[in-house]
């Protein structure tokens, strides 16, 4: 397939999309002429097995291939509705999946998708990875403040590794110490750097109440260390 005949496929499938209640959706009817199938009822057979697939997989079949009707033009500018079937993007990937790939339409959509699937994972990665480091800035910034709270009140660097150790063994139901080796995370390393984000939030709550705690309570010096973060 050339180039040329690449891009106008792509533009002309973005083309026939529109929107539906916020969705993105094709019309079946449509879709069938740009992938190659002058009949309707060999197209049909296509549907079924991406149908099939759908409900395979655990989707709903309603909410990607809901049956509409279609207005087209007739002789003498007489209009007639005919049966239609609104996709998803979804959906359009499942019949490409399902269609014959010795069409060039087909294998286009079959290549196209698998493209746009693997963009959309590196995109979630991405932001996955945006939410972590955001969750651990978060994190340390919180610690920063207890750590200024609690020297306030005559906790020292050692007295504040050990109320996190405690923070650490109620949270993980181990010490810090004792974490760090399971996971093979080196002594100088804080555990945050490897914990996965839901960890490290939970980490940056008991801490922030723990902040709030000292200062309701206005909790000082010994006393401190019998709390756990």
């Amino acid at each position: 397939m050339k180039s040329e005949q690449i891009i106008e496929l792509f533009e002309k499938f973005e083309l026939i999309c529109y929107e539906q209640e916020g969705v993105e959706c094709w019309s079946a009817r449509e879709l069938q002429h740009l992938l190659g199938y002058s009949k309707w009822e060999n197209f049909e057979k296509v549907i079924t097995k991406a149908k099939d697939a759908c409900n395979n997989a655990g989707g709903k079949i309603e909410d990607h291939f809901p049956d509409v009707r279609k207005v087209i033009e007739g002789g003498k500018g007489a209009q007639q509705q005919i049966a239609d079937i609104m996709l998803t993007r979804y959906a359009c990937y499942l019949i490409a999946q399902n269609g014959d790939s010795r069409k060039p339409e087909i294998a286009f959509a079959q290549t196209y998708f698998a493209v746009q699937t693997r963009r959309a994972e590196i995109i979630e990665q991405r932001l996955l990875e945006y939410e972590r480091v955001k969750a651990r800035e978060k994190l340390s910034q919180t610690e920063r403040q207890l750590s200024g709270i609690l020297y306030e009140r005559g906790v020292d660097d050692k007295g504040f590794a050990i109320i996190r150790s405690k923070g650490d063994q109620a949270l993980f139901r181990l010490t810090t110490s004792l974490l760090k080796k399971k996971m093979g995370i080196p002594e100088a390393r804080p555990i945050a750097d490897f914990l996965p984000t839901i960890s490290i939030k939970a980490k940056d709550l008991a801490a922030e109440m723990t902040s709030l705690n000292v200062q309701s309570n206005d909790l000082k010096d010994n006393f401190l260390l019998k709390i756990s973060i």
